[in-house]
C-alpha cells in the first residue's frame, strides 16, 4: 500500500467547487493502491444522498481519511446511527477498511454504533449545570420521554417508544447556558422543569422545542430577540450597557455583582 492519499496537483484548492462526476473521478484517483478488505460499491448499494454527503466531505481535504468523521456523521444522520450497513457503505465510498470506520465510530461518544432514539437530547452535567439543577432537568426530560433516569445519565437510554435518545454528557461548553441541554444538535437553556415536559411534548408534536429558550436567537449568535431569561438579560447589559463597546467594568473594575477582578 503506498499511503499515498494527497490532493492531486490540478485541484487548486481541496474546497473548490465539483460536479458529482467530477468529485467521483478525483476520488478514484485519491484511492489507495492495496484495496484489500475495501467494500465494494456495487456489492453494498450505498443510497445516492448518503454518497453525495460523503463525496462532498471527501472533496473538502486533501486526504481521504480526513473525511471519516464526516462521513461517520452522514452515515448516523441517515439511518439515526452509525449501523453495520451504513459504516460498509461508507468504507466503499471512500475507499478504506469498515474496521477503520468502526475504530473511530466506538471510539468517540456522540457517535452511535447502537439503535438509538430518533430525537437525541443531550444534558450537561458538568459543575456549571450541575450546581443550577443538571441532574433534576435530566430526571425530568426522563420522566417526561418514558426514559430510564439512570441509565441516561451513565451511558444513555432510549425511551420505551423509540422516539428519544437521553443522556447526561460531560460538558456541552455552554457554561452561560446553564442548565442546558442539546436537543437534535441545537443548543437550548437555561431550561427549568416546565421547559422538560414542553420540549418533550413539542417534540412528539413535530415542532420545535421551547424556541424562546434556544441559543440561536440569542444576539451573540446572530439571532433575532434578546434572550428572555432575565439572568442572560442583566449579564449581557452588564456586559455591554450601552450596546457597543467595551466592558464597563474594565480589567481591573468590580463587576456589577460586587466582586473583585478575580471573582
Amino acid at each position: 500500500m503506498s499511503g499515498d492519499l494527497r490532493q492531486p496537483a490540478h485541484l487548486t484548492h481541496p474546497t473548490d467547487e465539483l460536479s458529482a462526476a467530477e468529485r467521483r473521478e478525483l476520488i478514484a484517483t485519491m484511492r489507495p493502491e492495496d484495496a484489500a478488505g475495501v467494500p465494494e460499491l456495487h456489492e453494498v448499494g450505498v443510497p445516492d444522498e448518503l454518497r453525495e454527503l460523503i463525496e462532498e466531505a471527501m472533496g473538502r481535504y486533501p486526504q481521504i481519511r480526513s473525511a471519516s468523521l464526516p462521513a461517520l456523521w452522514a452515515v448516523q444522520r441517515h439511518y439515526g446511527w452509525c449501523s453495520p450497513q451504513g459504516i460498509r457503505q461508507a468504507a466503499a465510498v471512500m475507499g478504506v477498511t469498515p474496521a477503520y470506520l468502526e475504530a473511530l465510530a466506538t471510539f468517540y461518544d456522540l457517535y452511535h454504533t447502537a439503535p438509538v432514539g430518533l430525537h437525541r437530547v443531550l444534558v450537561c452535567h458538568n459543575i456549571s449545570c450541575w450546581m443550577n439543577g443538571g441532574d433534576e432537568l435530566l430526571r425530568e426530560l426522563c420522566a417526561a420521554a418514558g426514559a430510564n433516569p439512570d441509565e441516561a445519565g451513565d451511558h444513555g437510554a432510549s425511551s420505551a417508544d423509540g422516539e428519544f435518545f437521553i443522556q447526561g454528557f460531560e460538558c456541552l461548553g455552554a457554561c452561560d447556558l446553564a442548565p442546558m441541554a442539546s436537543i437534535d444538535d441545537r443548543y437550548y437553556g437555561p431550561l427549568d422543569a416546565a421547559d422538560a415536559v414542553a420540549a418533550i411534548e413539542a417534540l412528539r408534536a413535530g415542532e420545535q422545542p421551547v424556541p424562546e429558550k434556544a441559543l440561536s436567537r440569542r444576539p451573540a449568535a446572530g439571532g433575532p430577540e434578546p434572550d428572555p431569561d432575565p439572568r442572560v438579560a442583566e449579564a449581557e447589559a452588564s456586559a455591554n450597557p450601552a450596546g457597543h463597546g467595551p466592558r464597563a467594568d474594565g480589567p481591573t473594575g468590580d463587576d456589577s455583582r460586587g466582586r473583585g477582578p478575580h471573582g
